[in-house]
């Protein structure tokens, strides 16, 4: 039997109390916080790291839209605000498989403060959410715990945007998660320095890969077929070839996929090539497991780049991200719940909030957008059931296995949090439940918002 302790109760300070509260400033948050903001409403944006960003910035992802090719038809809105603003502060250099612009993980960090800063949202760094404050079963605040100690925020509203529905699972909203046997791999990133570029990319021009080396050694992708001849900065072989020759262990067959942008500077960066299987990231021990083995698998990994691919005989750690990057845990379930269906045959929703191109990557499929098919984002994925006053946004939102592949990527992560940003500051603007919020009002706004609808 665990042995449990009783903790005293204790009065907490209310240090603040706002119209909408976002937790979690990834993609989805801090989409969701501009949004809010932008629509007219007094915003406050929790953090537990010292940056907001989440999986750009504090995990170091910086492909955001290498889905992106000529036909590709996208929502714009925030989302490609972040990729525009950033380009222009010089926080971004061209994707190496995309029409798009990778993000530089260190560079955004002060992109997202100047547009938290230039939308009026109260920044509230360094806090974790610890519990929600309920009202019956309406969500009317949190707690959160900091160097501070324990604080209480207010609010109207409440956008989840934790990426494991911390809020929703904690105020009782019903919410699933997928076997941990299943879940989609995690993955420690990193960056190199003292790559030579040139003989690098002589390297790659010479042996181009292309999607198709995706099903190789331990992986196999199915695709449409459309994709097995076009070009990916698959880095495979040198792996294969160090475990033929005993430089790497065998059980390590999963070091191996993409790399994202090679710089005048030496540095390579956007190393996505240690994939964890059965991390539950909702799981501390497991976090502190594999955050560990990451690191681990990531020298392991620079040594074979220095002694089999081209360019990188003198290449170096430059650094880690801040932590763990996690693909896959509680999703709530929704008024309604994305299916398979609707993510490889366009679903259509008369509550659209914004449309997401035909991308589907994980649990062994990659559809790219090439044709120029997308769905519709309704809004109902984002409205969990048994809470009120609270909107679920980026990777938690309500789906099936396949759907939560296209669901939980970033670009589409702010997709759904500029729609819960926009519901939210029309239910408070209004004066009604999120559930019963003026869908033509939400709509109009987002379409003002600069978003695709349609």
């Amino acid at each position: 039997m665990t042995k449990t302790i009783s903790e005293p109760a204790r009065e907490i300070d209310v240090i603040h109390n706002t119209d909408v509260l976002v937790v979690g400033s990834g993609p989805g948050g801090l989409a969701a916080a501009l949004a809010a903001a932008r629509t007219g409403v007094e915003v406050a944006l929790v953090e537990r790291f010292g940056c907001f960003g989440g999986n750009i910035t504090a995990v170091g992802v910086e492909g955001f839209a290498w889905y992106r090719h000529e036909a590709t038809i996208e929502a714009g809105g925030i989302g490609r605000e972040f990729e525009d603003r950033a380009k222009a502060m010089g926080a971004a250099v061209p994707e190496s498989q995309s029409l798009s612009f990778e993000l530089d993980s260190e560079g955004f960090k002060l992109v997202a403060d100047r547009l938290v800063g230039e939308a009026g949202v109260r920044p509230m760094l360094h806090r974790q959410f610890v519990a929600p404050i309920m009202e019956g079963n309406t969500i009317v605040g949190i707690i959160t715990e900091s160097k501070a100690g324990r604080e209480a925020i207010l609010a109207k509203r409440v956008i989840d945007a934790t990426g494991d529905a911390d809020v929703a699972h904690r105020a009782g909203a019903p919410t699933h998660k997928t076997p941990k046997e299943q879940m989609q791999a995690a993955s420690v990133m990193f960056h190199l320095a003292g790559v030579d570029k040139r003989a690098f990319m002589d390297g790659v021009r010479a042996d181009p890969q292309t999607y198709r080396d995706w099903s190789t050694g331990e992986w196999q992708v199915e695709t449409d077929g459309k994709e097995d001849a076009m070009f990916s900065p698959f880095l495979g072989k040198p792996f294969a070839q160090a475990i033929r020759d005993g430089v790497l262990p065998a059980h390590l067959n999963t070091i191996s996929s993409t790399w994202g942008a090679a710089h005048d500077s030496g540095e390579l960066t956007y190393m996505n090539l240690v994939h964890l299987a059965e991390c539950d990231g909702t799981d501390p021990d497991d976090l502190t497991a594999f955050e560990m083995e990451g690191r681990s698998q990531a020298m392991a990994a620079i040594e074979v780049l220095r002694r089999y691919t081209p360019g990188c005989e003198s290449a170096r750690l430059r650094n880690f991200g801040m932590t763990i990057g996690i693909r896959d845990t509680r999703k709530i379930d929704a008024v309604y719940n994305l299916t398979e269906r609707d993510v490889r045959h366009e679903g259509r929703f008369e509550d659209s909030i914004g449309i997401y191109p035909e991308f589907i990557d994980g649990y062994g499929i990659l559809i790219l957008p090439t044709t120029g098919r997308y769905m519709h984002v309704p809004y109902r994925a984002m409205l969990p059931k048994g809470v009120q006053a609270l909107l679920v946004a980026g990777r938690a939102i309500g789906g099936s296995r396949v759907a939560h592949a296209a669901t939980r990527n970033m670009a589409c992560c702010a997709v759904a949090g500029q729609g819960a940003g926009v519901a939210a500051a029309i239910s408070v603007r209004s004066g009604r439940a999120l559930d019963a919020v003026n869908l033509a009002d939400v709509q109009a706004e987002l379409i003002r918002q600069g978003v695709r609808l349609h």
